[in-house]
């Protein structure tokens, strides 16, 4: 089973690569948590890193996962440019849960937070032809069941970056925020929050106090009504994976 968190889309076109490969299933963490995996023989943990760390919603979900400790577990971890503390942070919370973490790697994908510093993710898009090179050794590596942990280390200031109070500015300065003006209540936030932390009042989405700043509904809102930094969401701007349609990424 391979279980992702993906905002635009990143993380789940390399589940989806990697659970074609090794003829597995995927699920959202956020279902995940739900569920009892300990018959599962293979769990696989693909998400993005936020600022060097995991993003802050996902440590709790991996924490309250069902899993066996006879599983081969792996992690792939999406991001601008470095993992952090990602794949260290992780090790860590399985290996209080008795888990070992098995393998573990990384693939440079578009900054969809670019967005919120005045930049164009899609300029990013020239990351996309290093992407199949890497995913062939990461595929051949869990065929084989490799147990190598790339990019593993611990990072100071990637701890610094993590400690709560920096998070809880982080998601003060870039957490989405809406202009009403701007939003007609088409519900589209409130489907692809993974959080399920939108929702619409008098037909104009409002946001909760549980963001986890995957900028989904940024990218997603066709009206572009959502500020992020300060920055009004430029359409041009807004990024989705090319191989991930805006319905794979709904809440059912």
């Amino acid at each position: 089973m391979i279980l992702y968190f993906s905002g635009t889309g990143n993380s789940l076109a390399i589940a989806r690569k990697i659970a074609e490969v090794l003829d597995e299933q995927v699920m959202p963490l956020t279902e995940a948590v739900q569920q009892d995996l300990t018959s599962e023989k293979r769990i696989g943990l693909v998400f993005p890193s936020y600022d060097f760390n995991l993003p802050p919603a996902v440590p709790a979900m991996i924490s309250g996962l069902t899993i066996s400790p006879k599983s081969y577990v792996f992690t792939v971890v999406t991001c601008g440019s470095m993992a952090g503390n990602c794949i260290w942070v992780l090790r860590r919370i399985l290996c209080e849960k008795g888990i070992e973490l098995a393998y573990s790697h990384k693939v440079s994908v578009p900054d969809n937070s670019a967005l919120a510093f005045g930049r164009n993710p899609n300029k990013q898009l020239g990351k996309f032809a290093r992407v199949p090179a890497r995913m062939e050794q990461i595929i051949r590596e869990l065929q084989a069941e490799s147990h190598t942990l790339h990019y593993s280390w611990f990072s100071l200031l990637s701890w610094l970056l993590g400690r709560p109070a920096v998070t809880r500015g982080m998601i003060h300065c870039m957490g989405p925020k809406v202009n009403p003006d701007k939003c007609t209540g088409c519900n589209t936030c409130v489907r692809v929050c993974p959080m399920e932390n939108i929702r619409l009042t008098d037909q104009k989405a409002i946001t909760g106090d549980h963001c986890t700043v995957c900028l989904a509904c940024v990218h997603a809102c066709p009206q572009q009504a959502f500020t992020t930094n300060g920055l009004q969401t430029r359409k041009e701007r807004q990024y989705r994976h090319p191989d991930i349609k805006l319905k794979d990424l709904l809440r059912k």
